[in-house]
């Protein structure tokens, strides 16, 4: 069955939970890694990945119901990102949602 004419089709459902997740990495990623990692993004559900070269850290934004953290940690373990030692002991960082933007009254 396809959508009127003049509407899109809805593949997915609109809600979606975005959550960030912090890792800190013990090694600059390799080339070979940050290709693996280029590719991670193609994951349905992860949004955003970014690097913090100066803190040693990597940033990612996903829907949380699509993902879960153990999900986002095995698929950087995958890529050959080296996790700090001791991480695997402790829950990942997950960031708390930044605020909305105020909205402008007439």
């Amino acid at each position: 069955m396809s959508a009127p004419a003049g509407h899109p089709s809805r593949c997915y459902s609109v809600t979606m939970t975005t959550v960030e997740i912090l890792y800190r990495y013990a090694a600059a990623p390799t080339e070979q890694v940050a290709t693996a990692l280029a590719r991670a993004r193609d994951v349905y559900g992860i949004r955003q990945l970014s690097f913090d070269r100066q803190a040693r850290t990597l940033r990612i934004e996903f829907d949380a119901t699509r993902l879960n953290p153990a999900a986002i940690t095995k698929l950087v373990r995958e890529t050959g990102l080296e996790i700090e030692p001791g991480f695997e002991n402790d829950p990942p960082q997950i960031a708390a949602p930044a605020p909305a933007a105020p909205v402008a009254t007439a």
